[in-house]
């Protein structure tokens, strides 16, 4: 069976609203998702789905638990990941959570499409799913351009790992790829482990720590990676983030030069943003008005109605709030 799998809490209520309709909208109502939990805050969602039976919550409390484990192991030999989220502001590991979304590769697909919470599903995703018949991982983006958010580019033995030709073409962003069930069992899990023990682990980018993990895996298993972005002919290529300004819209769909876009990612932004908008608050960012159509898709009459003028969500602060934000100033 084949279905969309993503990564969730109550934090992310509204974008998880959102891309569950959008899903339904382009694949149909019976289409099936699995929730993976980010943590244990997911009362909303819970009570979300009841109504929509194609769609779980990922409840298999071994499963998340392996892995917790590995990917607590897989950070033990990092030699400076610990005193990064340290500083960062992180208490122990970093983002943990995010980990949780590999219990795609446990249950309930044999073969699934990862999609992070603050995307939406545009396009049928019957050409990704009919790759698997060839490869192992599919993907569809342009991380391939910025090492840098996936391996730790200053390692000097990088290259050692993984070479220039690898690293130009097989890295991914880790919000939506495609894979099968089982596809690491307990002896990978093992071997990939003993790897990283023996002088792989620094090769890791502590600050994006699901995104280098999982690149981890699939490539030093030799994965069969396949990239529309690279394979596609370039006149067939679209873009899929939230930072081109140049797609068109047209009957709740994206065009990039006339070609549809599969999925959009709103990367980069804020959950509190939506959370704001969606609150009511006046704020404008990209793409603002999809976003709002598929999150109340079912509750036009909750959809809020904006009569003042909209602010830019990344409009530089006011001068009374670098005041508040420089000496701590409470405003009552």
């Amino acid at each position: 069976m084949d279905g969309i799998c993503t990564l969730a809490n109550d934090r992310v209520f509204d974008q998880t609203i959102a891309l569950l309709n959008s899903i339904e909208v382009v694949m149909g109502k019976n289409f099936p998702v699995c929730i993976y939990p980010y943590d244990d805050n997911t009362s909303k969602l819970t009570a979300e789905i009841v109504d929509r039976p194609q769609v779980r919550l990922y409840d298999d409390r071994d499963s998340i638990e392996k892995w917790d484990d590995f990917c607590k192991k897989v950070w033990e030999k990092h030699p400076n990941a610990f005193d990064r989220w340290q500083k960062a502001g992180s208490k122990g590991y970093h983002r943990f959570g995010t980990f949780r979304r590999y219990g795609a590769f446990d249950a309930p697909f044999d073969r699934f499409l990862y999609m992070d919470a603050d995307t939406l599903l545009l396009g049928d995703v019957a050409p990704i799913f009919a790759k698997l018949d060839e490869f192992d991982c599919i993907v569809y983006d342009f991380q391939y351009k910025d090492l840098s958010h996936v391996y730790d580019v200053n390692y000097p033995k990088l290259r050692e790992v993984f070479n220039d030709d690898r690293l130009q073409k097989e890295i991914f962003c880790s919000g939506f790829y495609a894979s099968k069930k089982d596809f690491f069992p307990r002896e990978k899990r093992g071997w990939l482990l003993s790897q990283l023990n023996g002088g792989d682990a620094p090769v890791l980018y502590p600050m994006a720590p699901d995104q280098t993990v999982i690149n981890y895996m699939m490539m030093r298993t030799d994965a069969k990676i396949y990239n529309f972005a690279l394979e596609l002919p370039k006149e067939e290529v679209t873009g899929c983030c939230v930072t081109s300004p140049h797609f068109t819209e047209e009957d709740r769909r994206l065009y990039d030069k006339g070609i549809p876009l599969i999925y959009l990612h709103y990367i980069g932004l804020s959950s509190r943003l939506f959370d704001r908008v969606c609150q009511g608050e006046n704020i404008d960012f990209p793409y603002r008005d999809l976003f709002l159509h598929y999150r109340y898709l079912h509750e036009s009459d909750k959809r809020p109605q904006f009569i003042t003028k909209a602010k830019a969500y990344d409009a530089p602060p006011s001068l009374m709030q670098k005041i508040v934000g420089k000496f701590g100033v409470k405003l009552k």
